[in-house]
């Protein structure tokens, strides 16, 4: 289904058992179960447009460095990385292992990860028993991701950081900071971006330049144990503005994307992974980009992510580029 066929929020069909706004089915095709939600919009005809972003050929990568975040919050692991020495084969070589919690960094979540709490069911219609059951490993795992050819496509960057910064708006991206609809469409005005069905919308909040300039223990007190986060605002406005923008994913550089911790029944993680299929990035460092997009004076840019090929995956690095 094409961006331009989809319903508006409020004539979504019903779907039995859920709420409205419940997308299930409508990007099944033949009888087969959908698996990929929103990024059915990232067509071919849709990268060809994307590419007219690419200006200056200024590349960017999105990934924060994998060790970060030091001290992983919600009981999470840190990463681990250790050499193995290949001498006792008879050669001067190194293999490296690593070992992570796909959550504890820079992250795609894909379907498997969250589900609409309510009800236990996870997009499309999958059972919570059935993540680790082999009989069910097709559905909803981020090797779709891959199978699709990746994600591709036309980003936009929502500084609100340096937005926050030029109106005299004093927050912290370590508080219940709630980032509204009206904050992104004033942002993207100034900025000079119209959004476009199927792009991939990602906000700069300033979670990750304050981890970079936080002490440790103060990243342990609040990056670790504290539980509050700034986001984008969860309410009504926002999950009907965020489905009728037909955005292909979404994406930022603090935990939950999302204002942290959310109020039912308007958790954009219930509405965005479980009901619509759209995947989150999280905790992107979106540094870089930012000081990118406000040289060339452009916040719109070609976009490419090549998630983890692993079947049945719940989630993976983004390993995303943008070329400005």
């Amino acid at each position: 289904m094409r961006a331009q066929d989809l319903p508006d929020f409020k004539d979504i069909p019903a779907v039995k058992g859920m709420p409205h706004g419940t997308a299930w089915g409508l990007w099944d095709k033949s009888g087969e179960r959908d698996n990929c939600g929103s990024l059915n919009l990232l067509t071919p005809e849709n990268t060809l447009e994307a590419k007219k972003e690419i200006l200056s050929g200024k590349g960017v990568a999105l990934n924060w460095d994998l060790e970060c975040v030091h001290q992983p919050g919600f009981g999470r692991e840190k990463a681990q990385h250790t050499f193995k020495n290949l001498s006792h084969m008879g050669f001067t070589a190194f293999d490296d292992l690593i070992h992570i919690n796909t959550q504890s960094g820079s992250q795609w979540d894909g379907f498997r990860h969250w589900a609409h709490q309510e009800s236990s069911l996870y997009y499309n219609n999958l059972k919570h028993e059935e993540i680790p059951d082999p009989a069910h490993s097709e559905k909803n795992g981020i090797h779709h991701f891959t199978r699709r050819g990746g994600i591709v496509g036309r980003g936009v960057l929502i500084d609100y950081v340096s937005y926050a910064q030029k109106h005299n708006i004093s927050y912290s991206p370590t508080t219940r900071y709630e980032i509204t609809v009206k904050d992104v469409e004033a942002i993207a005005k100034e900025q000079g971006v119209e959004f476009r069905p199927a792009d991939i919308l990602i906000i700069r909040s300033g979670w990750v330049k304050w981890y970079n300039e936080a002490g440790e223990v103060e990243r342990i007190k609040v990056g670790r144990d504290g539980h509050e986060h700034a986001g984008l605002a969860g309410n009504a406005e926002t999950v009907e503005w965020l489905w009728n923008k037909h955005f292909s994913a979404v994406a930022g550089d603090a935990i939950a994307f999302e204002t942290w911790p959310p109020k039912a029944p308007y958790t954009l993680h219930d509405h965005l992974l479980a009901m619509w299929g759209t995947p989150i990035g999280e905790l992107w460092n979106l540094e870089e980009l930012a000081e990118a997009c406000k040289k060339e004076k452009q916040y719109s840019f070609f976009l490419t992510s090549a998630p983890l090929n692993v079947h049945g995956g719940v989630a993976s690095p983004p390993n995303a580029l943008a070329i400005l």
